[in-house]
């Protein structure tokens, strides 16, 4: 057998060359700026985009069984607005309790949605951006018309952000206690496999007696108690809630997972793709406007990122295809 070649090994495998960009945009960005790359400086890129980091594994479950979730930052304000008022007016202290609220509430926002598209067959698309709308108003509602609760009225709650254990802020340990989690449930578990399975063809993972439904169920309200948690890093990291928290953010968390490799048809991406996605988009925001570009271009940068990577994600997938049915026929 022939053996391959460094760069085939490399070309071949997604999350390598996933790698390879980020340790080269790494190399870059420290060219221009060689603050970049200090212990303090990676530590503060990866708190303020622990959000997206976290939230981006609950969209990887989602888009691999075929589905999008655009209310997740809707889940994300009102979780965060709730602990935020009930900190602001003493009926809850401390940091577990308000974590535990705003999981059970995220728990509930993605259940909701989950049972309207696994029950009623509503396109997710259409479910999750109706849900988008409601659960951002009830984030309204609950805020009193648009109060907010700053820094001081959150007592204790956002000591946690500034906190740190071994040298590591307590922030990233959440952000690396997710990952392993997930990269053990969806490697090891059944209930991972069945998630792939689901992805990958739902009528035959129907016929093998898993029960499409409940997965799809059993996703959505993982990426809400995701959703949750972000509310409550968001508060924390930020010392502040107020209800259009993260407007616009559920875009960064789809695109983390788009430029990690995760399939917008479902059945084909990964934890390591997924956390490289997201390392890859945040330092794209840390570094571009260290080296002068305004934030207008980093939009566009952005967007022509995620074209590109989605391009060459279907180039990739298409050979693979390719390559795959040859070695059928042969």
């Amino acid at each position: 057998m022939e053996k391959k070649s460094l760069w085939k090994k490399i070309t071949g495998s997604r999350e390598a060359l996933l790698f390879v960009i980020l340790i080269l945009l790494f190399i870059v960005v420290t060219a221009f700026n060689s603050s970049f790359l200090t212990p303090n400086s990676l530590q503060n890129l990866l708190k303020n985009n622990a959000v997206t980091m976290v939230m981006s594994l609950g969209m990887l479950c989602v888009m691999l069984v075929g589905g999008i979730d655009i209310s997740i930052m809707s889940t994300l304000a009102l979780s965060g607005m709730a602990i935020g008022m009930l900190l602001k007016y003493d009926h809850v202290s401390g940091t577990v309790i308000p974590f535990i609220i705003a999981l059970a509430i995220g728990a509930a926002c993605g259940f909701v949605v989950g049972l309207v598209i696994s029950r009623a067959d509503v396109p997710p698309i259409i479910a999750t951006m109706g849900f988008m709308y409601i659960y951002r108003a009830m984030g309204y509602l609950i805020s009193n018309g648009g109060e907010w609760a700053s820094a001081t009225a959150l007592g204790s709650f956002s000591d946690f952000a500034t906190t740190k254990i071994l040298g590591l802020n307590c922030v990233i340990w959440i952000i690396v206690i997710c990952y392993v989690f997930f990269y053990w449930f969806m490697k090891w578990t059944r209930t991972g496999r069945k998630i792939y399975a689901v992805g990958s063809n739902p009528e035959a993972a129907e016929v093998s007696g898993i029960n499409v439904k409940n997965i799809k169920l059993l996703v959505y309200t993982i990426m809400g108690i995701l959703g949750g948690l972000g509310g409550a890093l968001q508060v924390g990291i930020y010392a502040s809630a107020m209800p259009d928290m993260q407007k616009g953010g559920e875009m960064d968390v789809i695109a983390a997972c788009v430029i990690g490799g995760v399939s917008m048809s479902g059945g084909r991406g990964s934890v390591i793709g997924a956390l490289l996605g997201s390392l890859i988009l945040a330092t794209i925001a840390k570094a571009l406007p260290l080296i002068g570009i305004d934030s207008l271009a980093q939009n566009t940068f952005k967007g022509v990122l995620i074209l590109v990577v989605i391009v060459v994600n279907v180039i990739l997938q298409r050979a693979a295809d390719k390559n795959a049915l040859s070695r059928r026929e042969m």
